[in-house]
């Protein structure tokens, strides 16, 4: 699925995906890193549906 810029734009953008791993990490809810599409950095998201945890 595609991100849409306005979403892109709204979100926390990681260099890497070791410091958005950490931030998955230390937040209190379920979140997982996954690559955007857009500006090929990293973000959060927490549809962990059918996917791998941390």
């Amino acid at each position: 699925m595609r991100t849409r810029l306005s979403v892109c734009r709204r979100k926390r953008r990681f260099a890497g995906e070791d410091a958005a791993k950490a931030a998955a990490l230390a937040a209190t809810i379920t979140l997982r890193p996954y690559r955007c599409d857009r500006c090929f950095g990293f973000h959060l998201t927490g549809r962990t549906r059918g996917k791998r945890s941390l």
